[in-house]
């Protein structure tokens, strides 16, 4: 279990690193070639750097097992400038819904990020919890992210589970890679999905032409295995609230997969969610839908339930939580409009 699936918010790669293959180069798989000679990372990391297409070999991208040759031109670049990786303790409020001495609970809010990223150094679900607790564990090649074993998108809400011990790290991570987790999200989509239950399993990865955006392939040997499950809820004709559990936990997975389906999150920006894409051309509606998009300006995404063994009690744990004051606003105002018109 890694955190490579991290939230990006920049605008473009920034290099790190250009190495050019020395002319008597013997060939090579590029992992162990970068394993030399880039200090403090992992064969993981890097593997993971090159399958997410942050090395380029050539001006081309490349898989792990390519092998150097002589004259190469290497370049690594990550989303986010290089920095020192200590976190600045801020004294941001916590929302706690659980705590015991090994893991806790918290509800985030919409609008905060999970960890110092680029453009969000501070301000961050880590930079709180670096100040309410010490010695929170790290996951290995996941520096400054203390207590995380995985996260959610800026603007979605809801609940997360953070590791106060190794102990719990380990035992959480586990259950994260085996997908034993229970995470159930509260999404509002554009358009009634048909069927209105079901499953998607539909292959992610970054697009090659924004990498800040998450693309469905349907060719295997492209991007990762995910899958999502969906219900829908409550049919608001022109839109619907839908109950998504999460088998894996890929970037944006939720949001591209439903997109995938046809059926973006109300006003997610991103994947094209923020105009009508169903109903009239009426002004009247067309002023309803701003008036919604006013109030919830994010995706419609809420991250409601989550269960899991305790890793050190052995214990079943379920947590739930209410929908934020701007989803219940929006749906309340389609459920009228609806009603009425």
């Amino acid at each position: 279990m890694s955190l490579k699936d991290f939230e990006e918010e920049d605008d473009s790669l920034y290099e790190h690193h250009q190495i050019i293959a020395d002319p008597n180069q013997t060939l090579i798989r590029i992992d162990k070639f970068l394993m030399d000679r880039l200090p403090n990372t992992t064969r993981t990391k890097i593997q993971s750097g090159i399958k997410d297409g942050f090395v380029q070999v050539n001006d081309k991208e490349v898989k792990p097992n390519y092998k150097v040759h002589p004259g190469d031109r290497i370049i690594i670049a990550l989303p986010e400038p290089p920095r020192d990786t200590e976190v600045v303790p801020e004294n941001i409020p916590l929302n706690i819904v659980f705590e015991d001495e090994h893991l806790l609970v918290v509800n985030k809010e919409a609008g905060m990020v999970v960890h110092p990223a680029y453009q969000n150094w501070t301000g961050t679900l880590v930079n709180a919890l670096t100040y309410h607790f010490q010695n929170l564990p790290e996951m290995e090649g996941n520096d400054g992210r203390p207590g995380l074993v995985h996260r959610i998108d800026k603007d979605t809400s809801g609940l997360l589970v953070i590791a106060k011990s190794e102990l719990a790290m380990t035992g959480l991570a586990k259950q994260f890679f085996d997908h034993s987790i229970e995470r159930t999200y509260y999404a509002l989509v554009w358009g009634i999905p048909e069927p209105e239950k079901g499953t998607i399993t539909i292959n992610l990865g970054r697009s090659p032409k924004d990498r800040r955006v998450t693309m469905a392939f349907e060719d295997d040997s492209i991007g990762r295995h995910a899958i999502t499950h969906y219900e829908t809820i409550q049919d608001l004709r022109y839109v619907a609230l839908v109950k998504c559990n999460l088998e894996t936990g890929r970037t944006h997975q939720i949001r591209a997969h439903m997109k995938y389906l046809g059926h973006p999150l109300f006003n997610d920006a991103t994947y094209g969610g923020d105009r009508i894409l169903k109903g009239t051309q009426f002004s009247k509606f067309k002023s309803f839908v701003d008036n919604c998009f006013r109030i919830i300006p994010r995706q419609a995404l809420h991250a409601k339930s989550l269960g899991f063994i305790h890793p050190v009690t052995k214990k079943r744990m379920q947590f739930s939580s209410e929908l934020p004051e701007d989803m219940r606003e929006v749906l309340e105002k389609w459920e009228n409009y609806v009603q009425y018109t």
